[in-house]
Order: structure tokens, then C-alpha cells, then sequence
């Protein structure tokens, strides 16, 4: 993959635990980010704590928590193997093998691997757009004006695309913007309009993206299209 920064998320580069003398912050926040992530899929299991950095009481009893609800010793301490018990989810989002056949079956594979995994935003620091999901699909860029929809579109077609030995620019340029997307498939004619689409639904198959227009030649949102309705 050329989106590969999801990596950088699997990782804790020392043991993190209260006033432990190895404790980071940028180490605390990744373990906070993703006790509160499990939290939003397990909203009983009594994970959830502030992202601040700072490994106290309320973060060591959400690592407790956890390590009950998945059935490891209590020990309120996060070392690397619990640590890939808590990001779990994104490394099977981005690693367990598609294996669909053509390409636009492989990325709603991969957009539906990634939806069952729950790749949520956060809000902390003041800002939204925040967390690991947003980090690795916006090439670890996040905050409140990191709109994350065309990175998470280009991580999915990269990620299809890889498993043909594909490498995914050569279909769009790499980007963050709906607009470079749009014009670019206005240019090689294959982005249809919505007049179009409306009046020969057949245009659109799942696999595609949709880009929701402001103005013939403004785009402010994205997506991937995995199902066409009646």
C-alpha cells in the first residue's frame, strides 16, 4: 500500500502505566484514544477516559476495565501485547486478506472490513477529527480542518488495489480534496453527473465513489458506494 501510515498506530514504543518512569505522552494518548474507541463499541465495558496524555487513577482503571472485559489479568498496565489487543481492529481492518474477484468487488470488500471494524473520529484537544483512524487515513494529519472522507476513500482503493499489484494513482491523484477528484474525473470522463445518473441508474455499480456537489465543479463530500437500491 502507498497508504500505509496506519502502522505508526500499532505500536507503543515503551510500557505505559501510572507514574511509570517510561511514561510519554504522544504513547498515553494513543493507549487513551483507543480505550475510548473500544469504549464507542462496548459502551458498558467502563473504558472511557480523557485524552490528555496523562497516565492517572481514571486512565489506569479504563485499562483495567478493558483487560477484564477481554479477559486478561487485571494489572491496569498496557504493554505492547495489550496494547495490539486495543488496536486490534484497525489491524484487521487494514491487514486481514481481500479476496474478492476485480477490483470494484475488492474495495467494498475493504470498505465493509473497515466499517465492521468501527473506524470512528475522536474529539479532544478542542478539535474533531481526531484519533488514530483519522491519523492513518489522512497520512497522520488530524484536527478540526482535516475533513478525513477523501483519505478514507483513497485508503480503501489502495488498499483494493494492492492486492491486485495495483498501485491506485494511477486512477486519481493522490489528495485529500474532493475537488482535485472531481475535476480530475471530469477530464478523464468518468465521473458521471447526477442527470445522468438519475436517468440510467446503471452507470453507478458498487465499488464506485460518489462526490456530493455544492456546484457543477465544487465537491464537498465523498464516499465509497457499496450497494445500489431500488
Amino acid at each position: 500500500m502507498v497508504k500505509n501510515h496506519y502502522q505508526k498506530e500499532l505500536s507503543i514504543a515503551a510500557t505505559q502505566k501510572r507514574n511509570g518512569a517510561d511514561n510519554n505522552k504522544k504513547d498515553v494518548k494513543k493507549i487513551q484514544c483507543w480505550l475510548n474507541l473500544y469504549a464507542m463499541r462496548h459502551p458498558m465495558a467502563g473504558t472511557t477516559t480523557g485524552i490528555d496524555g496523562d497516565f492517572g487513577p481514571a486512565t489506569e482503571q479504563a485499562a483495567v476495565n478493558f483487560q477484564k472485559a477481554t479477559g486478561m489479568p487485571q494489572s491496569g498496565i498496557v504493554n505492547q501485547q495489550l496494547f495490539d489487543l486495543l488496536c486490534d481492529p484497525m489491524r484487521i481492518a487494514f491487514e486481514k486478506p481481500l479476496t474478492a474477484n476485480g477490483l470494484r468487488q475488492l474495495v467494498t470488500q475493504a470498505a465493509k472490513q473497515h466499517l465492521t471494524n468501527s473506524p470512528f473520529e475522536l474529539n479532544y484537544d478542542n478539535k474533531s477529527n481526531m484519533g488514530p483512524w483519522v491519523r492513518s487515513y489522512m497520512n497522520m494529519n488530524e484536527g478540526t480542518e482535516w475533513f478525513w472522507c477523501m483519505g478514507f476513500v483513497q485508503t480503501i482503493i489502495d488498499q483494493a488495489a494492492s492486492t491486485q499489484n495495483k498501485d491506485f494513482r494511477t486512477l486519481m491523484p493522490l489528495t485529500f480534496s474532493c475537488d482535485t477528484v472531481g475535476t480530475h474525473g471530469l477530464n478523464k470522463g468518468w465521473l458521471s453527473r447526477y442527470t445522468q445518473v438519475r436517468n440510467d441508474p446503471s452507470v453507478v455499480q458498487p465499488g464506485d465513489i460518489f462526490l456530493l456537489q455544492k456546484s457543477p465543479n465544487d465537491w464537498i463530500h465523498t464516499g465509497i458506494i457499496i450497494g445500489i437500491g431500488a
